[in-house]
């Protein structure tokens, strides 16, 4: 499972404590879901984290960064389950996500960054590198596995594989993103397994089972 820690500053000083970077972030996430993104500071996380605020700001510049950290590490607990085949692989990751989205904390912080996104370009960009981009292995390490497996036709011009890639983790994501949290319907093993057959049609894959 690829992940990393929050981003690292410049600064020198004292060595970070994972330990007190966990709790920042996760008062972080607490302070959004009491008070919203407009009412939360960098000294009420400060407080919840029972640290001093000139520590939130040796490591995290404000709270824009601070929040979008806060998010991301929770979408690095998603992993992609080798079981066999694609469709199997697709359905379980497609339900993980799910279940991360409902959460309380994931919720409130992924709409909070999206909509304030929308009027600050930097943020946006955060977003992309932080959140986007970090969990785009996913798509490689599945269609990899799938391409060994003869479930997936292999693309030897890189330009057009990387395109592929966006395109799947766009729709995957899109897709669970929106019924989630916009249609705020459920995302069950059903619809799970009809998604994920249109996906891999759309793909040219082979729909195949282990054991069928």
């Amino acid at each position: 499972m690829l992940s990393r820690s929050p981003t690292e500053p410049t600064r020198s000083g004292r060595p970070r404590s994972a330990e007190t970077d966990a709790a920042i972030l996760e008062a972080t996430r607490a302070s959004l879901v009491d008070l919203g993104w407009s009412k939360l500071t960098m000294g009420d996380v400060a407080t919840r984290a029972g640290v001093a605020k000139t520590t939130l700001y040796r490591r995290w510049a404000g709270k824009n960064e601070l929040v979008v950290d806060a998010v991301a590490v929770l979408f690095d607990e998603l992993e992609l389950p080798d079981l066999g085949s694609l469709a199997a692989d697709v359905e379980a990751v497609v339900l993980q996500f799910a279940v991360l989205l409902e959460r309380p904390e994931t919720k409130t912080a992924l709409m909070a960054v999206v909509a304030e996104s929308t009027r600050d370009e930097a943020l946006r960009d955060r977003i992309r590198d932080s959140i986007v981009n970090r969990q785009k292995h996913l798509v490689l390490q599945g269609r990899e596995r799938a391409q060994r497996r003869g479930e997936l036709p292999t693309e030897p011009d890189e330009v057009v594989a990387a395109r592929t890639a966006d395109l799947i983790f766009d729709v995957i994501a899109g897709a669970v993103v929106h019924r989630t949290l916009v249609s705020a319907e459920p995302v069950d093993t059903d619809w799970a397994r009809s998604f994920t057959m249109l996906l891999l049609g759309g793909l040219g894959g082979t729909e195949r089972r282990p054991g069928l």
